[in-house]
């Protein structure tokens, strides 16, 4: 860890000078799933194709695109690819050209980086030390950058990194930097991160091309007040939504019903289901959000949190119009036995018990998830079913859209004593190369090329040969990094998607591509003193909002409870609530 935090004109001072005093070819600087591999991404990448990489570093002088297609590379082949900043073998798969400029590499000098990045359970599991991640070993020695990673203890990531903050004392590079108390610009202006707006387009050559090359891109990794203060994970397209309503193909049959296309369908198919045998048809209950979903309480505008509505102004789902017709409707379907008895405390595992038991006929959770736990572990067909919605005809809608952003953010400390090598390190992922490592792993073990240059994961490698026999939602993190500062290809890299026989993605698509998601709430950002207000309200509000309904629901309450609800909802503060996100909102359009 590093000296204590500078004062910020001796931090301009020395982000002047770091670019002054830069002499390599990479200038220093101050700086969170796909149909089939081969229906090749450009038939959902959305970015546009102006990105500026018309002067990329020569290229090896060895031309290797004789692997794409190659299914037994040899060994000298797995070496170049492996160990040489070579792409010729990959393609322009996407509407934008992915950068390639790697004149910066390798680093000169004994350079080591110390980055602080949190963990998780399914991390842990297949690496115990991050430093021994075979993504970021690779990336070691393609770069030249020596990486010491400090993880925070699991669980307690929060306060470890305000621990960090308040001490003073800070590592090189920050991951999930948005973490900071009044997010990235507060972590800038109060002297923790470098601004990077001035420094990055000549110190990070790939990052600066690949956001600038679309409008979404470059609005999502940018402050209100026009700062570039960390590097944020970017897309090639909006992926694709990831949660929504499952029926198991089984139920569909039973009943000889089709799928259901409004809320009255769906209460009827349920209704047909229990007849059936299936004794708590609607698994209801959600570790994402216990009691709103957004699949049923959306047809009546009573969205889970904040929404834009059709106006584009900001507004709380569940101070909505519709939102007393919505909960008349769960207590009653709550009341004939269509939901799971527990949703309102039911975990993970007790919901996917349930989901696999004779009990269950529809999900609402992922389909990667239940394509794992119902197709793989039980044989289990299901289908997809559109967000309901009240009248025949009418649009299904959502609020999910990441605007190509994934949500993962990577700040470079004030502390930082080699901002160049800081820069050149968090610069790689957005290359052709990085793109390829943190995305698919290593060649030749872990993946190949197909005709198109697209690397893929084939049925004889690591991914799917795993020596640990560890399931493939753990093996992303143990042969790839699934979310990280990076262009993150989730369609065509997500195992769980693109596995023989999984139709994940094609579900995730079709909700993607099929429901109107003009609702959702871009990634907004608040000054510290409207964070710390937007925490202490939301809080409040989420505890009333979760008490009211489920009891609301489950008969505890009567229904008119909801106008005391409401009531105190805005006497807790709601219009004060609302008010913060339209301001945010109106930075955010503004950008």
């Amino acid at each position: 860890m590093k000296k204590k935090l500078v004062s910020m004109l001796l931090l301009s001072s020395m982000i002047i000078g770091t670019v002054a005093g830069c002499g390599s070819d990479a200038s220093d600087k101050g700086g969170d799933d796909a149909v089939k591999t081969e229906t090749a991404a450009e038939d959902t990448a959305e970015s546009d194709s102006n990105a500026d990489t018309e002067t990329p570093a020569a290229a090896p002088a060895e031309d290797l695109s004789s692997l794409r297609g190659n299914t037994a590379p040899t060994e000298d082949e797995v070496t170049a690819v492996n160990t040489t900043l070579n792409d010729t073998y990959l393609g322009d798969v996407f509407d934008t050209v992915i950068p390639n400029d790697y004149s910066a590499y390798p680093v000169q000098g004994d350079v080591t980086l110390d980055v602080w990045m949190p963990s998780n359970s399914i991390l842990a599991s297949v690496c115990g030390d991050l430093n021994e991640q075979r993504v970021f070993k690779q990336v070691e020695e393609l770069t030249g950058i020596k990486l010491n990673f400090i993880v925070p203890t699991l669980g307690e990531e929060g306060t470890e990194f305000n621990t960090m903050i308040a001490g003073g004392d800070l590592p090189d590079i920050i991951i999930d930097a948005g973490r900071y108390p009044g997010g990235i610009s507060a972590g800038v202006n109060e002297g923790a991160y470098l601004d990077l707006t001035d420094i990055i387009e000549e110190g990070m050559p790939n990052y600066s091309a690949w956001r600038q090359s679309d409008e979404d891109r470059r609005k999502t990794s940018i402050t209100d007040d026009g700062i570039i203060g960390a590097v944020y994970g970017e897309a090639p397209y909006n992926e694709w939504c990831w949660f929504g309503l499952l029926i198991k193909q089984e139920a569909l049959d039973a009943t000889g019903l089709p799928v259901p296309e409004t809320v009255d369908e769906l209460h009827d198919f349920l209704v047909a289901c229990k007849e059936k045998g299936y004794n708590e048809p609607l698994n209801y209950g959600s570790t994402y959000g216990q009691i709103f979903t957004g699949i049923i309480n959306g047809a009546y505008g009573a969205w889970d949190w904040m929404f834009v509505d059709d106006n584009g102004k900001a507004q709380w789902g569940p101070a909505q119009e519709g939102a007393k017709e919505y909960l008349a409707t769960m207590r009653q379907w709550y009341e004939e036995g269509l939901l799971n008895s527990d949703w309102a405390t039911a975990d993970f595992n007790q919901r996917m018990a349930e989901a696999c038991s004779d009990d269950c006929a529809v999900m609402m959770d992922s389909p990667d998830t239940m394509w794992g736990y119902w197709k793989e572990d039980n044989d289990i067909d299901f289908v997809a079913c559109l967000n309901p919605v009240l009248n025949k005809g009418d649009k299904s809608r959502q609020t999910y859209k990441n605007f190509k952003s994934t949500g993962t953010t990577a700040a470079i400390t004030t502390q930082c004593d080699n901002v160049e090598a800081a820069m050149a390190f968090l610069d790689f992922a957005y290359t052709k190369k990085g793109w390829e490592i943190y995305n698919y792993g290593s060649y030749g073990d872990v993946h190949l090329i197909d005709e198109n240059g697209l690397p893929y994961f084939f049925k004889e490698g690591l991914m799917y040969n795993d020596p640990d026999n560890q399931p493939l939602s753990n093996l992303i993190w143990k042969y790839r990094i699934h979310s990280f500062a990076n262009i993150r290809d989730e369609h065509n890299s997500n195992p769980l998607i693109t596995a023989e026989g999984s139709y994940s993605g094609d579900i995730r698509e079709y909700w993607t591509t099929t429901m109107d998601d003009s609702p959702t709430m871009p990634p907004i950002s608040f000054t510290s003193d409207e964070s710390a207000r937007e925490a202490e309200l939301g809080t409040v509000l989420s505890t009333m909002r979760n008490e009211y309904f489920s009891k609301i629901i489950m008969g505890q309450l009567d229904l008119d409870a909801y106008d005391e609800f409401l009531q105190n909802a805005k006497d807790q503060g709601l219009d004060e609530f609302v008010a913060l996100y339209q301001t945010a909102l109106d930075r955010y359009n503004n950008r």
